[in-house]
């Protein structure tokens, strides 16, 4: 028996983790509202997502500003008035967002 552990093999392939972010539930549609609009209100991007609880749009928000995609700016009124929107990484999924929204279209997913 040996007592030599396998080397980790690190994953090679350069999309699986921007994949593995769009995947998370809700991600995409999130991203392409703010990809619609310059800049949203929580209480906008719940409205115009039917079935989204609070708690995990919050969750999905967070996760999107700690991966630099989506920036959070406070307006320090009473109660705060809390926007997000697309930041300049975030930016840069335009493209394949307006891509997959043509397929859709194309394949009737709409």
């Amino acid at each position: 028996m040996s007592t030599e552990s396998k080397p980790v093999q690190k994953n090679l392939c350069p999309m699986d983790k921007v994949l593995k972010i769009l995947m998370g539930p809700w991600t995409t549609y999130i991203l392409w509202l703010l990809e619609q609009h310059d800049s949203l209100r929580f209480g906008e991007i719940k409205n115009l997502m039917q079935g989204i609880s609070a708690k995990v749009l919050t969750q999905r928000l967070r996760m999107l500003e700690e991966e630099g995609l989506v920036s959070r700016h406070v307006n320090p009124t009473i109660p705060p008035e809390v926007s997000y929107a697309l930041t300049a990484k975030g930016q840069e999924l335009r493209e394949v967002l307006q891509g997959i929204h043509k397929i859709a279209l194309k394949w009737e997913y709409t």
